[in-house]
């Protein structure tokens, strides 16, 4: 069904990862600092499992010190090391030692230096460590000063990525004269003034990349960058066409067009720089055979035809270019850009209009957007574009056939989208399209209860009513599928309760029964589920005098519209008759006339949730003490209704837990009650047995029953049901 299985391996690490907790033990080290330790003492990962399970608890979140201390080398092996913005320390890093690490990567780490981090590899690592990429972590140390002096203990590093740092011309100095092996360098948007002493490594370094810093506009530049004859590879890209250094005389790198310079270069990137014109490329390809690659975002270079289109001659097949005309250019400058803010936007402002024509699933646009939109949660731009784009790549059958975990990574971002921008309307609605989606919400591993709640937030958050439609068919469906503390954690925010009544009220005082309405009802139906404080403030709130108003108005509607209208109501009706405290509020004059009245309805679907209302009310005879003679009425009139019903096609409610039947089949003094009890269990039992039986038996149901069954006391219809259900459990479980 999916192009993307996820593979065996994968599948096995990600249960580890989720499972953390049952497969380790909490231990003490000797500073009395938590640790955790595989249970499992014959235990031993390979590296490959090894840095893939590394890598899997950081994209997870799960990376601590605490779980770092699962990487003893006894245990594990580490070559190449990944930790991504993870709130690690020294404490945690220190298990390094004991690898043989030859290649680092710890980017966007904030606790601990990089300097510290260094000094947590071993001997060994210190001196083979072959690639070290610590951009976006700092060099500054606890004394707030700049340290980089640690980098020179790194005599075998080939390859420094200091980007995004505080590294700076003294820096630059230091690795020139220390590091002999240093062949890739990136200095991307540091504080990097001058290059000259690049100077000393004209004979070695293959690899400059230079983006944003303010060097790449000195009027030295292209002649330091000649002398480096070794380049291979080149990036001197900017923010924009503007230059930022406003009255700075800046060098005109278009001298690099001469063949005489940089003569063995295979990948150039001028992206967002001014000055190129069509003839000076022309010219460098012609003076630069070997080039591979050309880096042309945010210029108009990108669209000469021979990048953007294919049928003509002159069309440069050999040559990777990023850009913005085609969408190879443009994936291309996703995976190349993903740390660049400004090149992901314009490039997903790009991919917007190209997804809006998709119509097969596409996994590889969808992997292209995440990392980008994963490295920028704070800019809205970014944000923005990508959400319209995954949408656009998610909906109606192309969710269909997206794997189940591509979607729940989308999901992810989504929320955190959903969380960062909460004032942003059309953020959130870009947000909402996506998650109202059948496939997503049924089928998707996800965090719902955080869904539910950002969901709630948007609903309050604007006053909408394509947001609010969307916003209470998702909290309605959800609302079934989290547990019910998160129900109750949900129900008894005064501010989502107020705003689901005030909408069920507004439709109401129309008659309207549109998708809103229902969805409403359904979300606080769901939402006082087993949740007795939920109940509660639904009838602070006034919820259950607009309910019955909701009863009356709709007495007279289309029999379409009332049925669903009365059976949601009833639904919740039946959450507060569960609640013991709460039936006091149900036994008035009104509501037993309207119960009555819906209990006689012909559409069995009514008549079973009113039902049940009344057998909760029944079951306590201290209620009646002043109504014993209504009370004695509606027990026949409840003997009858169940008498009529005959098992529907599907199913008609859905159930978390069967513990509040068990107090109605204590009811021996009203079999009717009983009898509505066992008649539900046999519903449900009958229509989904695989959930229901099982459930039956593991919270003592089935010998609840077995024993009535077998009790004289017990009315012979009560038992007769019961004989169904329990001959439906034997069968099958």
């Amino acid at each position: 069904m999916y192009d993307t299985p996820v593979s065996l391996q994968g599948a096995c690490i990600d249960f580890v990862c989720d499972n953390i907790s049952a497969l380790c033990e909490a231990e003490t080290d000797e500073q009395n600092h938590s640790m955790l330790a595989f249970k499992e003492g014959e235990v031993f990962f390979h590296n490959v499992i090894s840095e893939q399970l590394l890598a899997t608890l950081c994209a997870k979140g799960q990376l601590t010190d605490e779980t770092l201390a699962l990487f003893s080398s006894d245990v594990t092996c580490l070559r190449r090391v990944c930790i991504h913005n993870a709130p690690v320390t020294t404490r945690g890093l220190r298990i390094l030692k004991t690898h043989k690490v030859q290649e680092l990567e710890a980017t966007g780490l904030k606790n601990i230096s990089i300097n510290d981090l260094i000094g947590c590899l071993g001997e060994w690592s210190l001196n083979n460590l072959h690639t070290l990429n610590v951009a976006s972590s700092t060099f500054i140390n606890s004394a707030k000063f700049c340290v980089v002096v640690s980098l020179s203990k790194l005599r075998s590093l080939h390859s420094l990525n200091v980007s995004n740092t505080e590294f700076n011309r003294h820096g630059l100095e230091l690795i020139v004269t220390d590091l002999p092996a240093l062949e890739h360098l990136d200095i991307s948007s540091t504080a990097v003034s001058d290059i000259l002493p690049l100077q000393s490594l004209k004979g070695r370094l293959k690899s400059l990349m230079m983006y944003n810093i303010r060097a790449s506009h000195s009027v030295k530049l292209v002649g330091i960058l000649r002398e480096l004859v070794g380049l291979r590879h080149l990036d001197i890209s900017d923010m924009s066409t503007i230059t930022p250094f406003t009255g700075a005389k800046t060098s005109d790198v278009t001298e690099l067009a001469q063949k005489k310079y940089l003569p063995h270069l295979e990948s150039l990137d001028i992206s967002g720089r001014s000055g190129w014109a069509e003839d000076d490329i022309c010219a460098f390809l012609k003076s630069h055979p070997k080039i591979q690659f050309l880096g042309l975002v945010l210029t108009d270079l990108c669209d000469m035809e021979m990048f953007s289109d294919n049928e003509t001659a002159s069309y440069r097949a050999d040559i990777v270019v990023t850009g913005e005309s085609t969408e190879q250019q443009i994936v291309q400058a996703l995976k190349r850009y993903t740390n660049r803010a400004i090149y992901v936007q314009r490039s997903l402002y790009k991919l917007f209009t190209i997804t809006q024509g998709v119509t097969v699933p596409r996994m590889d646009l969808l992997n292209l957007i995440m990392p980008g939109m994963s490295s920028h949660p704070q800019h809205l731009g970014v944000q923005m574009a990508a959400t319209a784009c995954m949408y656009n790549l998610t909906k109606s059958e192309l969710g269909q056939k997206v794997h189940p975990s591509c979607l729940s990574l989308v999901v992810g971002l989504t929320l955190d989208a959903m969380e960062n921008f909460p004032n942003h309307q059309q953020l959130q609605k870009n947000t909402l399209l996506t998650l109202c989606s059948d496939r997503i919400l049924q089928d998707v591993n996800f965090d719902r209860f955080r869904c539910a709640r950002l969901v709630m937030e948007c609903l309050c958050a604007f006053d909408d009513a394509f947001l609010n439609r969307m916003s209470v068919a998702i909290c309605s469906i959800l609302a079934a599928k989290i547990s019910t503390e998160q129900t109750s954690h949900l129900g008894k925010n005064l501010r989502y309760m107020n705003k689901l009544l005030a909408i069920v009220k507004d439709k109401a005082s129309t008659q309207v029964v549109d998708v809103t309405m229902k969805f409403s009802l359904s979300a606080l139906w769901n939402l006082t589920d087993e949740s007795p404080l939920t109940c509660k403030m639904f009838i602070n709130q006034g919820g259950l005098d607009l309910f019955m108003t909701v009863l009356d108005t709709y007495s007279a509607s289309p029999d379409d519209q009332r049925v669903e209208v009365e059976t949601k109501v009833l639904g919740l009706l039946n959450n507060i008759a569960e609640v013991a405290a709460l039936r006091n509020n149900l036994v008035n004059d009104n509501f037993l006339v309207i119960q009555r009245r819906l209990l006689a309805s012909t559409h069995i679907e009514v008549s079973y949730f009113a039902a049940g209302v009344i057998s909760h009310l029944i079951s306590m005879p201290e209620l009646w003490v002043d109504k014993a003679e209504i009370r004695a009425e509606i027990v026949k009139e409840l003997a009858i209704a169940i008498d009529r019903w005959s098992q529907p096609k599907s199913e008609m409610v859905a159930y978390r837990s069967f513990c509040p039947f068990f107090p109605l089949l204590k009811c021996q003094d009203t079999p009717e009650v009983q009898l509505w009890a066992v008649w539900a269990i046999h519903h449900v039992c009958t229509k989904h047995t695989s959930r229901y039986c099982p459930m039956l038996k593991e919270e003592g149901g089935y010998k609840i029953l077995k024993t009535l069954a077998e009790s004289l006391k017990t009315d012979r219809r009560v038992v007769k049901t019961i004989q169904k259900v329990l001959e439906l459990a034997d069968k099958r479980y």
